[in-house]
């Protein structure tokens, strides 16, 4: 794990062990972030069985694609990049909300 003296080094004066232990690190932080989105998305397909609501928001998700692209422009991803992402996301969330009903 990265110490904070390495977080605040510029990626240029790093080791190559050190520039890989801090992709480890993120890489332990995107499965966190996953896991907490996959959560909350249990969470609203437990509120659309109780209310009877389709699984399947068109308009909701194409917000979320939305903001996804947004996001990436901020931060200077690609953008596909980034959506493919999401959409993989919403995918596997839609095929956990239809298999619980």
């Amino acid at each position: 794990m990265a110490d904070d003296d390495t977080q605040r080094r510029h990626p240029d004066e790093m080791s190559l062990t050190e520039l890989r232990e801090e992709i480890e690190t993120i890489d332990r932080e995107l499965v966190e972030l996953i896991a907490r989105r996959t959560y909350v998305a249990e969470t609203v397909a437990q509120v659309k069985a109780e209310r009877d609501l389709p699984t399947t928001d068109e308009d909701q998700e194409q917000r979320v694609m939305d903001r996804a692209g947004e996001f990436a422009e901020q931060f200077d991803v690609d953008a596909n990049l980034v959506k493919a992402v999401f959409r993989l996301l919403i995918e596997l969330n839609k095929v956990e909300q239809r298999e619980s009903r």
